[in-house]
This record gives C-alpha cells, structure tokens and sequence, in this order.
C-alpha cells in the first residue's frame, strides 16, 4: 500500500516538474520582448514578482485560514526561497537573458543540477551512482546540442556570469523547494516568497543598486507588435504564479536532486516558445539534443529507483529550515510524504 502511494506521488510530481517546466519556458520570450522595448531586467523581474505577490495574497490567507500558527515555522523558509530562489534567481538570468538569447542563458542557470551533485559529492565525499554521472553527462551534451553550442557562436562573458549567478540561485531553489514539504502548504510557500522577494526587489532598487525603466508601447511578439501588457501578463501568471506553485510541489514529490534534472526540459520548453513566440528556429540537432535531455533524466531517475535510502539533499539552506534526522551513514534525507 504504501508503495503503491508512493509511486503515485512519484509519477504526479513528475507531471507536475513538467508543467512546472513548460511554464517556465516561456518566460525568456516574454522577457526579452520587453527588454527590447526598453525595459531593464530590473523592471521585468520586480513587475513580474511585484504582481504575482498582489495576485496570490488574498488566496494564500484563504488557505491559511486555522493554520496561523504555521507561520512561526515557515517565515525563514519564505524569506530565503523569496530572496534567493525567486528574486535574486530572476533578477541574474534576466540579465543574461539581455546580453544573449534566453536559450543560453538558460543552459548556464541549468548548471544547477552539477552544482547540487558536485556539492553533495564534494560534502560527503560519496561518489554519485554511475548512472547518476552518466545521466549528467547525457544531459549536459543534450544541452548542448539543444542550443547548438557546437557552432561557432559568440557568448557574452558578462552575461555568462550572470547566468552562472542564476544557477547558484537556482540550486538553492530546488534545496528550499524541498525543505519545504509539510513545513506551509506550496501555494502559501510560493506567495510569501513572492512578498519578500518583492521586497528584496524593491531595496534593491531603492538603494540604488537596481536600475528600474520601462516603456509602454507595443512589443515584438509572435510576429507582430502587441501591448507591453500582453507579455507582462504571461511572465506574471503563467510564467511566475501558476510555474511556482507546480514546480514546488513537483520537487516536493520528487526531492531536490531528481526534480532539478527533470526541469531541464525547460531549455527545450523554452526553445520552442522561442521559436514561436520571437522566430528563434531550432535545428535538427536541437531536437536530437531534446531526446538526450530526456534520456539523461531516465537515468537519473532510476539510479534514485535503485537507491535503497531515500534522496539525499545538500544541507546548505539556513539551519532554521525543517529537515528531517539522517540515517546512520546516509546523507540528510527528505521526509516524504504520501
């Protein structure tokens, strides 16, 4: 029975890191029309992560309802996730997306899963399975065949920092993502991150440190010019409110380590709403590298299948987070729950 329920809970959290993927996409597009009409990433991030906190407010005190003692526990699990894993996270990829196309950038945030396997590995001194490694490997080289990296392209070296910025941030996002399980329910996790990242957005630009502009003409957009409002709407409900809530109880069901490679699929997401949305046209290579991203996250997923102790999850979020106590010789482990 309970193994029925949890392959259940494995097979939703997958659907749910792929929608959470999908959705997610389609950001880069919708950003970089609005940086090309002269919006700072700045701009971008704070509109889309300032809305998204007024949209999900009034929903999230709805959930809480009877459950405010929660709260207590769930404060600096917010405060990080909002900071890090959504504003500072934004804030660095849409700066690369502004000096490159946002499927490049996009490959330097998903270094992230190396920096959760390397840190793990680095940590613990436990070498990963070799399907693990083998899986990363798969991945990495459909990554790069997906954004035709084999070409003689010229990469920003600016922009390349900043999306190597993006992917510290978005290792510490699938940590958080799930730290989180059973600590405040996903969508009040992903609100109250949106409040403080909003905040953090909003020193930042106070103090100078965050240049904000914005223009309100009409964008370039599939194919044609619309309304700035058309795309700021995107990013903020499809790409932040609704990708934010699948993704965190996707990595809940999955754990940090599985639920990061699966969200590699965001790259070929996102090369498809390029291609659609701004006329960026993949190759066949691209497509071939789409197949080994899958391959590289089957691999991944079984090595975990065939592991005898649950998922090990690098232990370098605040101390405040929940965790639960790791067995006897394993590595920290996520407590899951049916």
């Amino acid at each position: 029975m309970l193994s029925r329920l949890s392959e259940n809970r494995s097979a939703s959290g997958l659907v749910f890191a792929l929608l959470s993927a999908a959705t997610f996409g389609i950001s880069g597009p919708l950003g970089k029309s609005l940086l090309e009409a002269g919006w700072t990433p700045g701009s971008v991030v704070g509109s889309r992560i300032g809305l998204a906190a007024l949209i999900m407010a009034i929903p999230a005190v709805w959930v809480m309802r009877g459950q405010w003692s929660r709260l207590r526990g769930g404060v600096t699990l917010m405060a990080a996730y909002g900071s890090v894993a959504i504003a500072l996270c934004q804030f660095f990829y849409f700066n690369a997306v502004a000096r490159m196309s946002p499927p490049v950038a996009l490959m330097l945030e998903y270094l992230a899963p190396i920096i959760l396997v390397g840190w793990v590995w680095l940590r613990t001194q436990r070498r990963p399975g070799a399907l693990t490694i083998g899986g990363t490997v798969v991945a990495m080289l459909g990554l790069v065949l997906v954004l035709n990296l084999l070409t003689a392209q010229q990469v920003d070296p600016i922009g390349v920092l900043w999306g190597i910025a993006a992917a510290v941030c978005l290792a510490v996002y699938f940590v958080l993502s799930a730290k989180s399980d059973g600590v405040l329910p996903p969508f009040v996790t992903v609100a109250g991150g949106m409040v403080f990242g909003a905040i953090t957005i909003g020193v930042l630009a106070v103090v100078g440190l965050l240049p904000v502009a914005a223009t309100f003409g009409s964008v370039d957009l599939l194919g044609t010019g619309l309304p700035w409002i058309v795309p700021l709407a995107g990013i903020t409900l499809v790409a932040a409110v609704l990708a934010y809530t699948l993704g965190i109880i996707g990595t809940q069901r999955l754990g940090s380590k599985v639920a990061s490679f699966v969200s590699l699929t965001e790259v070929l997401f996102s090369v498809i709403a390029s291609w659609i949305m701004i006329g960026d046209v993949p190759g066949p290579l691209q497509f071939v590298g789409g197949a080994l991203i899958v391959g590289g996250v089957v691999m991944v997923r079984t090595d975990e299948l065939r592991s005898p102790a649950a998922e090990a999850v690098p232990d370098f979020a605040p101390e405040a987070l929940p965790a639960a106590e790791p067995a006897t010789g394993a590595l920290p482990i996520v407590e899951r729950r049916a």
